[in-house]
């Protein structure tokens, strides 16, 4: 039974006047896998190393199983880690390398080796015991790093970018890998990644960062469905959400060339307000009737991934890119239209990107 808690934790390195994270408040509860998202100098590697103890806390509480910890040794938290490089040591054997810790901390030879053989069977690396890192491949690497922080038994997990350096491929695999051995470990675990892909795939709940503050916590499925702000919106989601500037007139939603892109306002908007209107690109409804049509733009570009087409989209309002089925051919320079539902798009306020009302809310 592991919990984190973190209440007001902020991280101000010496010499700088602006925090590296502020205010972070966060329950993690027992065997729950949290994935910190954001983009790169966000502060999600920093808090990692705070609740590891690598990093000072400049304010606030760190609890671990309700017990504060903030002035306590990294070595004393019950944590693992897995680094983004995997730090194995060349000369030693892949068994040498996942036993290294217990080795240190005395654990007499029979219980090591006994708890290093099941933790390579856990990993798939039962038949590589006696190789050397230099022998193995980039994924066979990671497991290796993996092995060495379940062996010890640690009851919170914690993962700092550990498949940025391996091939689109094979991170896939992992993922689904590093998934199903933390549901049988049932470690507390908090992952770190700037790969969208693995923080919607992987999580129970995601904690979307921006500028050293959290933006937006929940499910995945939660928090695509129902960003806070723009930020959390285009952020998330491969393409991201498209946005057109507009403006609220008569009664009306109008892009910057006063084009009508709602003709009744789904909520209490201000004569003149600025704002911008989203949708996801899956939501676009490709049609032949262009004369009756919301959009119609010139086709730019268009990537083929497998089953679908982005279509990058040149409209007279903004650029676009919207999903469609490989069904029909596309190509560029081919003029497109198609509509939106109302329910399917957002609006946000232009200065302070918060979300404003939908018809769904």
């Amino acid at each position: 039974m592991s919990t984190i808690e973190l209440k007001n934790v902020s991280k101000r390195y010496p010499g700088n006047k602006n925090y590296s994270v502020r205010n972070f408040n966060l329950d993690v509860g027992d065997g729950e896998f949290i994935v910190f998202v954001g983009p790169s100098g966000c502060g999600k590697s920093t808090t990692l190393r705070m609740i590891a103890g690598l990093e000072e806390i400049s304010q606030g509480d760190l609890l671990i199983d309700g017990e504060v910890v903030n002035n306590k040794d990294a070595k004393d938290r019950n944590i693992a880690m897995v680094f983004q490089n995997y730090a194995l040591f060349p000369h030693l054997s892949v068994a040498d390398n996942i036993g290294f810790g217990l080795k240190i901390r005395k654990v007499d030879k029979t219980t090591r080796q006994k708890a290093v053989k099941e933790a390579a069977e856990l990993v798939g690396l039962s038949d590589y015991l006696d190789k050397k890192p230099g022998a193995l491949s980039g994924g066979q690497m990671q497991r290796v790093a993996l092995a060495r922080a379940i062996v010890k038994s640690a009851g919170i997990l914690l993962m700092d970018e550990p498949l940025s350096n391996l091939d689109a491929k094979l991170r896939v695999q992992m993922r689904s890998e590093i998934v199903n051995l933390q549901k049988h470990l049932h470690a507390t675990t908090v992952y770190v990644t700037h790969d969208q892909a693995e923080a919607m795939t992987m999580a129970d709940r995601i904690v979307v960062m921006n500028q050293g503050e959290i933006q937006q916590i929940g499910a995945p499925w939660e928090v695509y469905n129902n960003p806070k702000n723009l930020f959390v919106a285009t952020f998330l989601g491969t393409p991201p959400m498209n946005t057109i500037q507009a403006h609220v007139k008569e009664g009306k939603i109008l892009s910057k060339t006063d084009r009508v892109l709602v003709d009744h306002l789904p909520g209490d908007f201000s004569e003149g307000q600025d704002i911008v209107v989203g949708f996801r690109p899956e939501k676009a409804q490709v049609t032949d009737n262009s004369d009756q049509a919301h959009f119609t733009g010139t086709i730019q570009m268009v990537e083929l991934l497998g089953a679908d087409y982005d279509l990058h989209i040149k409209l007279e309002v903004s650029q676009v890119i919207i999903k469609e089925s490989t069904d029909k051919r596309y190509e560029p320079g081919q003029e497109i239209a198609f509509n939106l539902d109302s329910k399917d798009l957002y609006y946000f306020d232009k200065e302070s990107g918060e979300r404003l009302v939908t018809e769904n809310d």
